[in-house]
């Protein structure tokens, strides 16, 4: 596979120890240091950028040889780059879908490519409302704000949910991605799945409402959040900083964002059914209704080929996600970001697809 774009964003030379995926070392490596080398370029999910950033960082520890880049450029360009060959791996907050599927096939072979899940983050709904620090949102409450159906803070419906909070006649200034998003994809499941009868849209990575405030990119959104009174939108919740966020509703209580709230409807998904040898691809349990679960959620991965043109590229693609999902990566990412790890189970079925990546084939 050729690397075909300039991965702006990300890029350091990768340094350090043994291997970390528990692999042979590749041809021409030396016992305890670095056992690789080349550039591998990667981009898509403006979401997994901080942790991205302490993933490279890491893996100065683990190849001295190896630069690695990636362009935050968000996970439906992450997927085009990768189906067109110009990187070696998309990070994305959604899975590939069925066309994608078959698309794929065309780079990485007629196995085509996997799933690994790296980063499990909250998707946070953060608000800037003078006056106002903490907010309760029901699901279908939340719908109808970004349906634009509520239009001010001042609603009977936000009232309801609120009955303590002073709220203001100022209208909602809803902030959406205005670029193709895994993570609008993952906000609009949520909604599709929690509040069915409020939200009438079918999950996709485009914004299907008008009205709203766009804005490009998780970066954006914070932004825009940041600057006006009276708005509210859907992030990553590493990037919201300061900002407040709202707590959702789930069954008879309300939870705020956590990375062990997200984590705990990760653990109640089940297997997509792909039919992609190793695809780790997941069905959120988004409709939950367990006690002290946070819902929106989403799972980002890293989608791999099953192969590659050379060696190399396989070496690379195996080296370095396997350093992304062993404990020390998850713990990076964990620290930069606030994301929560994934678990041992699922690390050790994400080294196993690893192992399946092949070159020339």
């Amino acid at each position: 596979m050729t690397a075909a774009i300039a991965a702006t964003s990300l890029a350091l030379a990768a340094c350090g120890n043994d291997n970390p995926t528990n692999t042979e070392p590749a041809a021409g490596g030396s016992e305890g240091g670095g056992t690789l080398s080349g550039t591998l370029q990667g981009a898509g999910a403006s979401s997994q950028e901080s942790a991205m950033t302490a993933w490279i960082a890491g893996y100065q520890a683990v190849e001295p040889d190896v630069t690695v880049q990636y362009d935050s450029v968000g996970s439906g360009a992450g997927r085009e780059n990768l189906l067109a060959g110009a990187v070696a791996f998309a990070g994305s907050d959604a899975a590939l879908d069925e066309e994608e599927r078959a698309a794929v096939t065309e780079v990485c072979g007629p196995d085509g490519a996997m799933n690994i899940p790296v980063y499990i983050s909250p998707v946070a709904v953060p608000f800037n409302l003078e006056g106002v620090d903490e907010l309760n949102l029901k699901p279908a409450t939340l719908a109808m704000i970004f349906d634009q159906q509520i239009t001010n803070w001042n609603d009977p419906m936000i009232a309801e949910d609120n009955p303590d909070a002073e709220l203001p006649d100022l209208r909602i200034t809803a902030v959406n991605r205005s670029d193709e998003s895994g993570t609008t994809e993952n906000f609009m499941e949520y909604l599709s799945a929690a509040a069915p009868d409020a939200w009438s849209y079918e999950a996709d990575k485009a914004w299907p409402v008008a009205g709203g405030e766009a804005a490009a990119q998780t970066t954006g959104v914070i932004e825009v959040v940041g600057s006006t009174n009276g708005a509210i939108g859907y992030a990553d919740a590493s990037a919201v900083g300061s900002l407040s966020a709202a707590n959702i509703g789930v069954g008879d209580e309300y939870v705020a964002f956590s990375p062990e709230a997200a984590a705990r409807v990760v653990d109640a998904s089940d297997p997509a059914e792909t039919d992609v040898e190793g695809d780790l691809a997941l069905d959120l349990a988004r409709d939950t209704t367990e006690s002290g679960a946070y819902p929106i959620v989403l799972v980002s991965y890293h989608i791999v080929c099953h192969s590659y043109e050379d060696q190399e590229t396989a070496d690379l693609v195996k080296g370095f996600v396997g350093y992304v999902v062993s404990e020390e990566g998850q713990t990076a990412a964990s620290e930069a970001a606030g994301s929560a790890p994934i678990s041992d189970d699922l690390r050790t079925r994400a080294q196993e697809s690893l192992e399946l990546v092949t070159a020339g084939s």
